[in-house]
């Protein structure tokens, strides 16, 4: 059973004349990729505050998610321990996590602090990771298309190093996928999401 742990916090109009601009500006694709952006240099800047507490409490930081959800943003951490981890040890990680955002970024916006345990489809979110689950099933969403398409679905082989893809063009750490019977490579960098599939 997953553990969770969940804390609205509360932050000031930034983040919600943010979502304005947003519906306002013509390029919706030119202000989704600067979105883009802006939320994989907040997810750093908060890795570089969760892990060294995660680290100080026994536990591993797996991933970290900020995303727009239903209720709006959402910022999930994924931890997890020898053993796995209980309720207790996600609300304490919110407790001190929250009150070190509370300083450390304090004009991201509203959102919902969520920390969690990994569960059956656990997330891959570091290079680590996708040579730790080599033979597993797993599914992968990217920023771009990648060899036209951003949905993958196969079994994990690993990473490999200068490889070139064919749409960015750039020479990259990938990670190794066979889906439909041939060798996919996806740069690392345009990984937006990644997770186990749960064996059935």
């Amino acid at each position: 059973m997953r553990a969770i742990n969940q804390r609205k916090r509360k932050r000031k109009e930034s983040g919600r004349k943010h979502r304005n601009l947003e519906k306002r500006h013509p390029e919706n694709e030119s202000v989704r990729s600067g979105s883009q952006e802006r939320d994989k240099e907040i997810v750093s800047q908060i890795k570089n505050l969760a892990e060294p507490l995660c680290e100080a409490e026994g536990m591993e930081l797996v991933h970290i998610e900020y995303q727009r959800e239903t209720n709006g943003r959402v910022l999930r951490l994924y931890i997890d321990k020898p053993g796995g981890v209980m309720l207790d040890d996600c609300a304490s990680i919110s407790r001190q996590l929250g009150d070190i955002l509370d300083v450390a970024l304090d004009t991201i916006g509203p959102y919902s602090l969520e920390v969690t345990s990994p569960g059956h489809d656990r997330p891959l979110g570091k290079e680590a990771d996708f040579e730790r689950f080599q033979g597993n099933i797993i599914k992968i969403r990217t920023f771009r298309p990648v060899d036209g398409r951003k949905n993958f679905r196969g079994v994990l082989s690993g990473l490999t190093e200068g490889t070139r893809s064919t749409d960015t063009s750039e020479t990259s750490v990938c990670v190794k996928l066979l889906a439909d019977n041939k060798e996919i490579f996806i740069p690392f960098q345009e990984i937006a999401r990644a997770r186990l599939v749960p064996e059935s």
